[in-house]
């Protein structure tokens, strides 16, 4: 098979191949380990090759059967391999056991050729990390993928796979998907395990993927969404398969918008102007679309997510040093994460509970805009795609740039809502601009039905960066 050949297809196309005997998995891998070889040396999104352990695999029937897929170097376990997590102090950390949601990939038939680069313990959304080196958009080299899942995002818009893990505790899905042209979906939380870990970031993280199309992206969720022994928290399978939720039309939905950015002063006029415009796709779609103010006091969230954040970082980083028996030492982690670890070693056992509690007044604010409306529409990102070290280069306004680059996708974080964004939008030098839409807990199905509708009246599959 040849990569044009290849690329035309999205991963239950290649799976279908497969199961009539049009191609064989073996191909596939081959295919995808030539484009990995050819396009990996200029964006640096694979951290790991682990084609000869894919090659070796013993075939499984699965709905993925023999698909190449891609693994983000953070929260998933995959035996015999180093989960990174885009730092010097885990770069030996090998893993004895798949993890759960591993597993179920591997049950899916999905081939495991790699790990995909990350920043590190994916603090940040950009994926500019110091052990793994930067991961670079293919829509321009000179840009950032996004992060945390960027090495994901970057290595799915170039091709080298129809679909790869992500996974999302601030924006980690939706942000590299919009930097990069994809569909980035995060789902509900609760929807999939963590086991055997706990969870992440006091529940705001959450795993899925990044794909090219939308049936990709449910079928996944299909093959995953499986409560595991002890889950703290769980949602029970999707009465309708999200595969074939994606099929079905939404019906009439109401649909509430707005070009505020959440985290900071305004959005850039060309974010703003698409959200403008998939507001007036959506209403020409059928749908009820009215604009709306998003209730819930976003800066006292952002604060307590900066508490629980930085707690939870000081928790797994004291937890690595009691296990090997000494303190982390100087060099082993970047200074602004020995940062985070430090305000983390601070946090009081009563503030940690106060910002908590923070987070959940402000889901309960947040879920009064849906007593009204089924689906809230915003931009994904404040701007589109920004240069690589933009975030870091200006002393004392790292926190004063997040906000610009990312002030909406971290809120349905806390909240625990599913959320997804798709490619609906370019700016006018040609970068992708992803519109993100929120829906109720658990309402996967539905945002599925609105991303299929939206996917086949705006395409967006065979757009390919100039890589």
């Amino acid at each position: 098979m040849n990569f044009d050949e290849y690329r035309s297809y999205d991963a239950v196309g290649l799976a279908e191949l497969v199961a009539r005997g049009a191609v064989s998995a073996g191909e596939l891998v081959e295919t995808a380990a030539a484009r990995m070889a050819k396009v990996n040396p200029q964006i640096n999104a694979v951290t790991q090759d682990l084609t000869a352990s894919a090659r070796a695999a013993e075939p499984v029937n699965g709905p993925f059967a023999g698909v190449p897929f891609l693994l983000k170097d953070l929260g998933a376990s995959h035996a015999g391999t180093p989960t990174t997590r885009g730092s010097r102090l885990f770069a030996h950390d090998v893993a004895a056991a798949d993890s759960a949601l591993v597993r179920l990939y591997k049950a899916a038939g999905l081939a495991i050729i790699g790990k995909t680069n990350t920043p590190e313990l994916g603090l940040w959304p950009v994926t500019e990390s110091e052990l793994l080196g930067p991961c670079r958009n293919p829509w321009d080299l000179s840009r950032t993928s996004g992060g945390s899942s960027g090495g994901a995002a970057a290595a799915v818009a170039a091709g080298i796979v129809p679909a790869a893990h992500a996974s999302d505790g601030g924006g980690s899905i939706r942000i590299p998907a919009s930097c990069c042209g994809l569909f980035g979906f995060k789902p509900s939380r609760g929807r999939v395990s963590f086991a055997p870990a706990g969870e992440g970031w006091a529940g705001a993280s959450i795993n899925h993927a990044v794909t090219r199309s939308v049936r990709d992206s449910a079928a996944l969720l299909d093959a995953v969404c499986a409560p595991q022994p002890g889950d703290p928290y769980f949602l029970p399978p999707p009465q309708v398969a999200f595969a074939e939720a994606a099929r079905r039309a939404p019906g009439r939905l109401r649909i509430a918008f707005t070009t505020a950015a959440l985290q900071a002063s305004a959005l850039d006029p060309e974010c703003e102007a698409a959200v403008l415009e998939t507001a007036r796709l959506c209403e020409s779609l059928g749908h009820a679309v009215e604009e709306a103010r998003v209730p819930g006091d976003a800066s006292a969230m952002q604060a307590a997510a900066g508490v629980v954040i930085a707690a939870s970082v000081a928790s797994e980083l004291d937890a690595e040093a009691e296990r090997r028996g000494r303190a982390i030492e100087e060099g082993e982690l970047e200074p602004l994460t020995v940062s985070t670890y430090r305000r983390g070693q601070t946090v009081a056992g009563p503030a940690y509970v106060r910002a908590l509690a923070a987070l959940h007044a402000y889901a309960r604010a947040e879920a009064q805009l849906f007593e009204t409306y089924d689906v809230l529409l915003l931009s994904t990102l404040g701007q589109p795609a920004i240069p690589l070290g933009w975030l870091f280069e200006a002393r004392g306004k790292v926190g004063e740039r997040l906000g610009q680059f990312m002030p909406n996708t971290q809120p349905f974080n806390i909240t625990g809502q599913p959320a997804m964004t798709a490619p609906l939008a370019w700016s006018r030098s040609g970068l992708p601009i992803g519109m993100q839409f929120v829906a109720r807990m658990g309402e996967e199905g539905l945002l599925f039905s609105l991303a299929g509708q939206l996917e086949q009246a705006r395409p967006w599959f065979d757009k390919a960066p100039p890589l």
